[in-house]
């Protein structure tokens, strides 16, 4: 049986930033899976996950980069 959904996994691996100061104020933590990054806010780790494409994720991660 394949998985319907190419953007998930059963134990993701969550991180943060490195640019995060570890003083509690981490918003976001990101997981690889799959053929995409998962996302989600790291206050409420059983809420909600977005999962992105790998592309997508990029694109994002480089726009944000060029603006810092």
């Amino acid at each position: 049986m394949t998985n319907p959904n190419p953007i998930s996994s059963r134990d993701p691996q969550w991180f943060k930033s490195s640019r995060s100061n570890g003083s509690g104020g981490e918003c976001v933590e990101c997981a690889h899976a799959g053929t995409g990054i998962l996302i989600r806010d790291s206050k409420r780790p059983t809420g909600p996950v977005v999962a992105v494409a790998t592309d997508a994720w990029q694109t994002f991660v480089e726009g944000v980069t060029l603006r810092l």
